[in-house]
């Protein structure tokens, strides 16, 4: 808006810009000056009589006039300033000569905060997903939504109170933040969880040779959610810990079969099998014979290393 002299612009921030988003309890001073050949004055917001002189007309209490001033001071006090003060001001003068005002158009600014938020969500894989991120503020708050998933990655997603997920991947996983701001403090952050439910897919079966008496592991692991339960089969036979010679460790994602001493009976080929409320699947490990050196080879070292040892 255009102003004339007696017009001016004055912003004002009620709120703090800490998270919380705490009333400050902020009073707000409005001057206005007049002289010795004032005969009458009064305060007006909008069409509203606040004072006529000394005597106040509006039931605001927070609305005060200001007492021990210079004699050409008639000034005005709010108290807990807020939004709903927003608008213009008059002090409306009369003298000998001609009425007059000063004009006063109150601007407040409130920060971006966040009022409500979609709460942590555990869905399927291939579901639609929708969140939400409300945001008040003044002027309007601007709402930005970024992800941060679990190899760590961000990036941002899109701008907007509503975020819509179509048939969700677990490449979608992760932290969903919603940023609100309108600069004039710092902007206000929240945070949803999106845990996706997948089936197992094993990513590492690692098979091994080793001797007989020696010590053999083979290694499964697979990627869930939820964590994926395991199973060891030889044929169709399942194996159990602590039974016919094998320990089975499980750890996070990865299962372990281990032969403390290997005999000729181990070797064969060996089913790791990951389930969880997803499904299932397995993968196929095998134990095998390690190739020992030829015969010859061990005599020659056998007999250079006696030479060398005589020496």
């Amino acid at each position: 808006m255009s102003l004339s002299m007696n017009e001016w612009l004055l912003q004002f921030l009620p709120h703090s810009s800490r998270g919380d988003q705490e009333q400050l309890n902020k009073v707000l001073f409005i001057p206005c000056n007049v002289d010795s050949k004032v005969s009458r004055v009064a305060w007006l917001n909008r069409t509203t009589i606040l004072f006529a002189g000394n005597e106040k007309w509006s039931l605001d209490p927070r609305v005060i006039l200001m007492e021990n001033t210079a004699v050409t001071e008639y000034s005005i006090k709010i108290q807990n300033v807020d939004v709903h003060d927003e608008g213009p001001y008059v002090c409306s003068i009369l003298t000998n000569r001609k009425p007059k005002s000063t004009k006063v158009h109150l601007i407040v600014q409130v920060p971006a905060r966040i009022t409500n938020i979609s709460k942590d969500i555990t869905v399927n894989e291939g579901s639609n997903v929708n969140l939400m991120c409300l945001a008040v503020g003044r002027p309007e708050a601007n709402i930005v939504w970024k992800h941060h998933s679990p190899r760590g990655t961000h990036k941002f997603v899109t701008e907007g109170e509503n975020l819509e997920l179509t048939a969700i991947t677990k490449e979608q996983s992760g932290t969903y933040e919603c940023i609100a701001s309108n600069d004039i403090s710092s902007p206000d952050v929240r945070t949803v969880e999106v845990t996706i439910n997948y089936p197992p897919f094993i990513s590492k079966a690692r098979s091994m040779g080793t001797s007989v008496g020696q010590k053999g592991v083979l290694q499964c692991e697979a990627s869930a959610v939820p964590r994926a339960d395991f199973e060891w089969y030889k044929e169709d036979r399942r194996l159990f810990n602590g039974l016919n010679g094998v320990k089975i460790e499980t750890q996070g994602k990865q299962s372990m079969l281990i032969f403390f001493n290997v005999s000729e009976e181990d070797y064969g080929n060996y089913t790791c099998v990951a389930t969880n409320i997803m499904g299932i699947t397995n993968a196929s490990i095998i134990l095998y014979a390690a190739v020992l050196p030829r015969c010859s080879v061990c005599l020659l070292l056998t007999v250079t290393l006696i030479y060398l040892l005589k020496f």
